[in-house]
């Protein structure tokens, strides 16, 4: 409780005047601070919307190659269309979305997903030509995609929490879930009702994007850049040698996880020899779930857990799947190895994204955009790489991911670089 007293001259109805007025006032109610767990939410929704645009098509593959007469190189060509799209977005992020605004920019991206997946559903059986339907939708909800990638790691950043490294991993984990959920839920589908129902689940799968805008809508964004922190222009970023490792880590980081995902439906038919539902299951659904684990254990255990030992650690198993995937003539083990490699690359993507933050916290929305580069850059390269690797090799996909380990090796060359220059740097300061 304040007391103010205000002096008077004179008072007419006392006849008398008073030294001073008291007046009793209420001190000023400072204001709540915004609660962020909708925002976080909503970001965890926002990574399920890219897990749906980026593993529902690739389901379809060997349905549109059998309809729709799609070959292979074709087919690789629209997985790189989707990531290429998600690239250039990434690279204009960082110039846009500061002056815009997160708000419109985040609820923009999950309007133009949403539009991708209506335009997958309604628009390639009813024209002459289904291939560039197809194509039109991947760029508008690759479009959305790429917004959602750039924004939703830099948001979850910047909200309040004692661990951010768990933070970011928890994020990422609900990428895994949401590949999961959508190989899951589509496989079992698509094997009820038919394969040729995948235009009602494209439409039905929009409902997600569209649960993003209503949370997103009504949440809190909190501030990108620490107060105090100068924001970090790309000369500055330019300046720093971590950087380009960090950008070599994700961009072999998109290309190992990508490299087997979007291959792995394909490779358990074809490869392995089993059945759609069980290559399916057995395959981009085990990879999810291996994948949804590693980064949920850090998510739950990392303040107890050293980052990089644990990334260096899952590029030496990565390297040892992606082999035993390519040389093993069992289809067993090699249905295991796609599902540990899930694992193996699980804590790639937001353990650099961690390590980058941590080294550079003035990076904000452009360090998150440039990272999100070399991520999509690796995911169009690694799947493309290994698409041409085996139709070169008489659409042999084994040939493919033998050439495609090399992306694991140098993600683990990268990993130990930065091991020894933490060391180097913590010793330095004894």
């Amino acid at each position: 409780m304040k007391v103010l007293e205000f002096p008077l001259q004179h008072s007419i109805d006392e006849g008398r005047t008073p030294d001073s007025l008291t007046v009793m006032t209420q001190s000023p109610v400072p204001a709540a601070a915004p609660n962020y767990n909708r925002t976080m939410i909503a970001c965890f929704v926002g990574y399920i919307t890219q897990a749906v645009i980026n593993n529902y098509m690739p389901l379809l593959f060997v349905t549109f190659a059998a309809t729709l007469g799609i070959d292979m190189a074709r087919l690789s060509a629209l997985i790189t269309v989707n990531f290429i799209t998600q690239l250039v977005v990434d690279v204009l992020a960082g110039r846009f979305v500061d002056r815009i605004g997160y708000k419109p920019c985040i609820i923009a991206a999950h309007v133009s997903a949403a539009a991708g997946l209506l335009v997958l559903g309604l628009v390639p059986t009813r024209v002459s030509d289904p291939y560039w339907a197809i194509l039109v939708a991947i760029l508008l909800y690759a479009l959305g995609g790429g917004l959602i990638e750039v924004m939703v790691s830099p948001i979850v950043e910047a909200c309040p929490s004692e661990h951010k490294a768990k933070a970011m991993s928890l994020l990422h984990s609900f990428y895994c879930w949401g590949q999961l959920g959508t190989v899951v839920i589509s496989t079992l589908f698509l094997w009820a009702f038919g394969t040729g129902t995948w235009p009602m689940l494209a439409c039905l799968w929009a409902i997600v994007p569209l649960v993003g805008i209503v949370m997103f809508w009504s949440a809190p964004m909190p501030r990108i850049v620490p107060e105090g922190v100068a924001t970090m222009r790309l000369v500055d970023l330019a300046a720093k040698p971590v950087f380009y490792l960090l950008f070599v880590m994700m961009l072999c980081a998109g290309a190992a996880e990508q490299g087997m995902s979007q291959w792995a439906s394909t490779f358990a038919e074809t490869g392995l020899g089993v059945t759609k539902v069980v290559g399916d299951l057995a395959g981009p659904a085990a990879f999810a779930l291996m994948m949804g684990l590693s980064r949920t254990i850090y998510g739950i255990l990392g303040h107890k857990l050293n980052l990089r030992a644990f990334i260096a650690g899952s590029s030496m198993l990565c390297v040892a799947t992606y082999l035993t995937a390519a040389l093993t003539t069992s289809p067993v083990l090699g249905l295991v190895a796609c599902a540990l490699t899930g694992f193996s690359v699980g804590i790639m993507w937001p353990g650099t994204f961690s390590l980058g933050a941590d080294a550079m916290p003035g990076g904000g929305t452009l360090m998150f955009a440039l990272f999100a580069v070399a991520g999509d850059l690796g995911c169009a390269g690694g799947p493309a790489v290994v698409g041409f690797i085996a139709a070169a090799n008489g659409n042999n996909l084994k040939a493919g991911l033998l050439f495609g380990s090399i992306f694991a090796v140098i993600l683990l060359v990268c990993v130990l670089i930065v091991r020894r220059a933490s060391v180097a740097t913590a010793s330095s300061h004894d």
